[in-house]
C-alpha cells in the first residue's frame, strides 16, 4: 500500500541509512552506496560527500539521483525519491555536525567530528530536489 504524501516525507526524515544510486554511464549499472542524508518536509533533502570522490562525479554528470531507505520493524516499509540536483555547495562544519548528531549518538559525535576532519577531507553538500516517489507499507515482516 503506498503512503500518504505526509507518511513519506516524514518517513524520509527520519534518521535512516540510505541507499544512494547514480548512472554510472553508458553498460555499467548505477553506482549504489550506503550514505548518511537529512531531509525536512516539503524542502531539499542532502547529502554531504567528498569533493573529489566517485559519487560526487556521477552526480555531477548526471544532474540527478535517487535515494532510498527502508526499514523491517515493525512493518516491512520504504521510501524512495529521485530527482534532479538543485545544488552543490562546498560542505561546512555546521552540516558536518548536525548530519552527525542526527546519526551518532551523542557520547560519540566529538569523536567521529575529529575523525572526519582529519581524515575524509573537502566535502561538498549535494542537494536533491524530489520529483519522483515512491513507496509502500507492507505490513508486519
Amino acid at each position: 500500500m503506498p503512503l500518504s504524501v505526509s507518511e513519506r516525507e516524514q518517513f524520509l526524515s527520519e534518521p535512516h541509512i540510505a541507499a544512494l544510486s547514480v548512472s554510472a554511464g553508458e553498460s555499467r549499472g548505477p553506482l549504489t552506496v550506503p550514505i548518511w542524508y537529512q531531509y525536512a518536509a516539503g524542502g531539499d533533502l542532502w547529502v554531504l560527500t567528498g569533493a573529489g570522490s566517485e559519487k560526487a562525479r556521477l552526480i555531477e554528470a548526471a544532474g540527478r539521483f535517487t535515494m532510498m531507505v527502508e526499514r523491517v520493524d515493525p512493518t516491512v516499509r520504504y521510501v524512495s525519491v529521485e530527482g534532479a540536483v538543485a545544488r552543490t555547495v562546498p560542505g561546512t562544519d555546521a552540516q558536518l555536525r548536525e548530519i552527525t548528531e542526527r546519526y551518532l549518538a551523542p557520547e560519540k559525535v566529538d569523536a567521529y567530528l575529529g575523525f572526519a576532519r582529519a581524515e575524509l577531507g573537502e566535502q561538498v553538500a549535494i542537494y536533491l530536489r524530489p520529483e519522483h516517489w515512491r513507496s509502500a507499507d507492507m505490513g508486519a515482516a
